[in-house]
C-alpha cells in the first residue's frame, strides 16, 4: 500500500504523453481494460479527459463525453495502490465539476453490477440507479449487466 501523498493531488488535462502511465494502471484494475487505442480515440474525439497526479505520479484518470446538456462518464480509474484512500471520490467530484462547467444538467455512467464498491461511491455522491443494461460488459464467462446511474447537476 503506497502512502498517501503529502499534498493534495492536482488535476490536468490528459494528453497522448500520459498514455504510457495510463496503460500501466488500466490493465491492473479491470478484467477487460480499455486499450491504448480506446484512450487515443477518446482524446482524438475531444472528450474531456483528466489525469490526477501527485509529485509527478499519475494516481488516476477519468474521461467524460459531453454532448449538449448531457455528460457521460466513460472511464474513472484510480491506481490499485491508492484504492480505499478517498481518491476515487476526489476524482469523481472533479469530473462532476467539469461536467457542470460545460453546462451539463445530468451526468450518466454505467458500472458493472458486481462492482459494489463503485456503486456505493456513486450512491454516496448522489447518483441514482436508473436501470439495467443487460449483457453490457464482457465477462470471463459470457457477459455481465451494467447498472445505469445518473446524477442531476
Amino acid at each position: 500500500m503506497s502512502a498517501l501523498p503529502n499534498h493534495h493531488p492536482q488535476f490536468r488535462p490528459m494528453t497522448q504523453a500520459d498514455l504510457d502511465a495510463v496503460m500501466r494502471i488500466e490493465p491492473t484494475i479491470y478484467s477487460h481494460p480499455w486499450t491504448r487505442g480506446n484512450f487515443k480515440d477518446s482524446l482524438d474525439s475531444g472528450y474531456s479527459a483528466w489525469v490526477m497526479e501527485s509529485a509527478g505520479e499519475v494516481l488516476g484518470y477519468a474521461l467524460v463525453m459531453l454532448v449538449l446538456d448531457e455528460a457521460h462518464l466513460l472511464n474513472i480509474s484510480v491506481a490499485k495502490a491508492y484504492h480505499g484512500q478517498g481518491f476515487g471520490r476526489f476524482l469523481l467530484a472533479h469530473m462532476i465539476a467539469v461536467s457542470r462547467q460545460h453546462g451539463a444538467t445530468n451526468l450518466f455512467l454505467e458500472v458493472r453490477a458486481s462492482n459494489r464498491q463503485a456503486i456505493g461511491l456513486y450512491e454516496a455522491m448522489g447518483f441514482c440507479e436508473m436501470g439495467i443494461r443487460r449483457n453490457y460488459y464482457p465477462a470471463h464467462h459470457g457477459r455481465e449487466d451494467a447498472v445505469l446511474m445518473g446524477l442531476a447537476l
